[in-house]
């Protein structure tokens, strides 16, 4: 990558930060409604995963997915007036936090149930093997996911069909608020890829290099025609799995450890003591990520509601 691109990738993690802490602080004050799921402490995963795609590929994930609507190239205008459920919205304001999605930046979507997406994954890989094209799905869920029946029906038709399909699960150590262990026979998830055939490998979720380089690696192995692939990445989230969490299954002490390993600040220190950048350029970069976040804001707010005539819009697909 050239700085430019390194620039960027921090720039985009700074920027999930900022628009997620915001957008905690309007559901507080009851500008956003139903459920909301945040994504701090998660932020190299998708950063990295998604800087590792390309043009080509889709993504498609499950509901925590404000950070990856950001890294698909969804302007944080669009993805704070999604949250307040303004017309302005990436989902016109009928989606709200967990329903984001964009096809024109092969964005797929959040998907509020749990695993439900994932047959949906074998079935847009299966239309791009069978239309000849070289693209790969890309398909997120957390570790809860792979304990429901849909993971093993995708992976099952994954593997039998030889569809282009990397399965990446987001471990962040917790299903709700069960840890993976009193859920999971099988607590090392990666392992559940061989019932299938199907290799697979771990990456340090906190470390965005790392996930760069392991989802660069499994991209290219499933873009190769060797079938689906299945990376668990390991990160942890600094918050409770929604806004009503309270948060009684785990103690501040191992939050408070886990957020000593800050993705953000992980990556801040490998492009300073690579002299890939400066703290001030850093610094600047994290200034304008915070403009950015308020004119969102700013914007979101000033956006207008729904218009009840448009109560039946795009529900049926128009015939061409």
């Amino acid at each position: 990558m050239d700085k430019q691109t390194y620039l960027y990738l921090y720039y985009q993690m700074v920027l999930i930060r900022r628009l997620e802490e915001r957008g905690a602080e309007l559901y507080q004050a009851g500008k956003i409604g139903g459920f909301m799921h945040l994504y701090i402490g998660q932020e190299a995963v998708s950063t990295g995963l998604i800087a590792a795609r390309q043009p080509q590929d889709r993504v498609i994930t499950a509901y925590r997915d404000h950070g990856v609507a950001i890294n698909c190239g969804i302007p944080a205008n669009q993805v704070m007036a999604e949250l307040l459920g303004k017309a302005t919205g990436i989902s016109k304001g009928r989606g709200g936090s967990m329903h984001m999605a964009d096809v024109t930046r092969n964005f797929w979507g959040g998907h509020a149930i749990v695993g439900a997406h994932l047959p949906l994954a074998s079935g847009l890989a299966l239309g791009d093997k069978y239309a000849g094209r070289d693209g790969v799905t890309i398909c997120m869920f957390g570790e809860g996911a792979t304990n429901i029946g849909f993971f093993h029906e995708a992976l099952n038709l994954s593997k039998v069909w030889n569809l282009p399909v990397l399965w990446v699960c987001e471990n962040n150590r917790y299903g709700m608020g069960t840890a993976v262990a009193r859920a999971s026979a099988v607590s090392e998830i990666e392992q559940k890829a061989e019932g299938y055939g199907i290799p697979h490998s771990r990456a340090d979720g906190m470390d965005m290099m790392a996930v760069y380089e392991a989802s660069k690696e499994a991209i290219g192995k499933v873009r190769a025609g060797n079938g689906p692939y299945l990376l668990e990445i390991m990160t942890y989230r600094f918050r409770g799995h929604s806004m009503g969490d309270p948060e009684r299954y785990r103690k501040q002490e191992e939050v408070k450890k886990w957020e000593e390993q800050d993705p953000i600040g992980i990556y801040c220190d490998y492009l300073t003591s690579n002299k890939i950048a400066s703290l001030e350029e850093l610094n600047q970069l994290e200034d304008h990520a915070n403009e950015e976040v308020q004119k969102a804001v700013e914007f979101a707010e000033a956006s207008p509601e729904p218009a009840l005539e448009t109560l039946f819009d795009d529900i049926y697909a128009e015939e061409v």
